[in-house]
């Protein structure tokens, strides 16, 4: 899948309110870097959750570094940063490499 084939949305300092805080269900926030080395290795396990939880979840991606004021009123300090956010109320965060088993384990908690 090619980047610009992605099912995870890419969310701007513009877009964060419609596309997250307005959503309706769950929906998993990264903030990364295109620098960030974990930030990559997170990127595809949050892609194959977005696919295998089609419709029930959202994957958004919040680059840090175009995007300062998202992650500024987050209190985004180390990425790779997952934040939680069900029907636009933040509920959880997990902050660095996680692996796929545990991310999961915490979108089953929130669905």
């Amino acid at each position: 899948m090619s980047q610009t084939d992605s099912i995870t949305t890419q969310v701007t300092d513009d877009t964060f309110a419609a596309e997250v805080q307005q959503a309706p269900g769950l929906v998993v926030v990264d903030f990364w870097a295109t620098w960030c080395g974990p930030c990559q290795v997170v990127a595809p396990i949050l892609e194959q959750l977005a696919t295998e939880y089609t419709g029930k979840l959202k994957v958004a991606k919040v680059d840090v570094d175009a995007n300062q004021k998202t992650a500024m009123t987050f209190n985004i300090r180390s990425i790779p940063a997952m934040l939680f956010f069900k029907n636009g109320k933040h509920v959880d965060t997990v902050i660095g490499v996680a692996s796929k088993a545990a991310l999961e384990s915490k979108v089953q908690q929130h669905l």
